[in-house]
């Protein structure tokens, strides 16, 4: 179990990120089309998880933003938002903000929250996921992790893009 700050309160995680080096958790999540879809969609790619609590917020916007100006960058590589918005919602925001470059995915059907340990499990914001980075090889192997600590602030993008570089 990991502890995060929101509003200078600490809120408790249903656990912790997958170890580095560790095979990733599979997933089922939901797709802006309401198909599922698992690692085994993304194989033989890098795949960056931008896991955030709700697109509907002005960190999370940022950060969306953020990667998927970044994310043509990086070859063989996708962005996956990942958040328990609903596909429409997500779909929305993606058209409205015009990001092509990542795609969003729901928590909304899924166990994903809990398999990444990273479902908040008190306050408010129960059942929401913490703001955190996870980066996949293209064998599925854990090689970055970051749970960010004050829900309100952004990842620090440069050890992710650092991180990418040195696959």
């Amino acid at each position: 179990m990991a502890t995060i700050t929101f509003q200078a309160h600490a809120i408790q995680t249903s656990g912790d990120l997958p170890p580095i080096g560790s095979d990733a958790p599979d997933f089922s999540l939901a797709n802006i089309e309401l198909e599922n879809v698992t690692l085994a969609n993304y194989a033989g790619k890098r795949k960056i998880l931008n896991i955030v609590p709700s697109l509907d917020t002005p960190t999370c916007a940022a950060s969306a933003r953020k990667f998927n100006q970044k994310a043509s960058n990086f070859e063989n590589s996708v962005v996956l938002i990942v958040s328990a918005d609903l596909p429409f919602a997500q779909c929305r925001f993606c058209e409205i903000e015009g990001l092509d470059d990542v795609q969003a995915l729901s928590t909304f059907r899924s166990t994903f929250a809990t398999d990444y340990g990273v479902q908040i499990i008190d306050s408010a914001l129960t059942g929401l996921t913490a703001r955190a980075i996870v980066v996949i090889d293209e064998q599925n192997k854990i090689v970055y992790t970051q749970l960010v600590p004050e829900l309100a602030h952004e990842p620090d993008y440069e050890a992710v893009f650092t991180a990418l570089k040195s696959l």
